[in-house]
């Protein structure tokens, strides 16, 4: 399954199109992004686990996608991304259940893109 890259994929033009109409708005996401993911007391790891696991509260795919992607680019583990999310599942019950699996999904993917190893 593509679960993060197919997401990804589907958002690229809309986002695009909406960004050539507000990119002031998109400008200073960006720099909030990049103050919030900063290394700081929590390594970089750490924050992309936590917004992985607050896209997964959220129900955000397009938030899963990109967050997962991040988690495993900043060496996070399969482990840790099960385990930030099932502390989803004590938060926000069963819905986390469901957008929890497609986030270990798209994590896995990630994962296996990046080492060449399939995660079970």
């Amino acid at each position: 399954m593509t679960y993060g890259r197919q997401v990804r994929h589907e958002l690229r033009e809309p986002t695009r199109a909406l960004r050539s109409v507000i990119p002031d708005v998109y400008e200073g996401y960006a720099r909030l992004h990049a103050a919030a993911m900063q290394p700081g007391a929590l390594d970089v790891r750490t924050k992309e686990l936590i917004a992985l696991a607050v896209a997964v509260s959220e129900q955000c795919d397009g938030c899963i996608a990109a967050h997962a992607q991040a988690a495993v680019h900043h060496g996070a583990t399969p482990r840790e991304a099960a385990e930030a999310i099932g502390v989803t599942f004590l938060m926000k019950g069963g819905p986390a259940t469901v957008h929890g699996a497609r986030a270990y999904a798209a994590f896995c993917e990630y994962h296996e893109e990046k080492t060449g190893r399939r995660v079970t």
